[in-house]
């Protein structure tokens, strides 16, 4: 088992949730220091920035690893790769983070002032 950080459309409500329906930790946020962005207002990408104080929310997961290799990956954009990240608690957690090289395209909307997907998504009049 492998715990997960998700924080778009595989979380509770989203179109994406079914693949992890049942394997639900609970709520939880990064620590600070993560930048957030929009791809294709489709799915958000985590960015890890030392120099701001924000923290995303979304949800903690314990995924069998075969689920993750089988289902979950192969879906990803790929925008996006599997990371670590530091969660609020101070542990170690995957996410699914901006790939090397995306930040400088410049094409992503940075998201991170609205602290979360479904409120970036509300800003659309969109619910995830």
């Amino acid at each position: 088992m492998a715990r997960i950080f998700f924080n778009g459309q595989a979380m509770t409500g989203g179109p994406f949730h079914a693949k992890v329906e049942g394997l639900l930790i609970g709520p939880a946020r990064t620590a600070p220091g993560y930048r957030f962005f929009s791809i294709r207002d489709e799915c958000p990408g985590l960015l890890a920035d030392p120099s701001v104080r924000t923290a995303i929310e979304g949800e903690l997961y314990d995924v069998p690893l075969e689920r993750l290799r089988d289902e979950i990956l192969p879906g990803e954009p790929l925008e996006l790769e599997l990371g670590v990240i530091e969660l609020a608690d101070g542990t170690a957690s995957l996410s699914m983070l901006l790939a090397r090289g995306q930040l400088e395209r410049g094409v992503h909307r940075e998201i991170t002032e609205h602290g979360g997907w479904r409120a970036y998504l509300a800003t659309l009049g969109r619910e995830a």
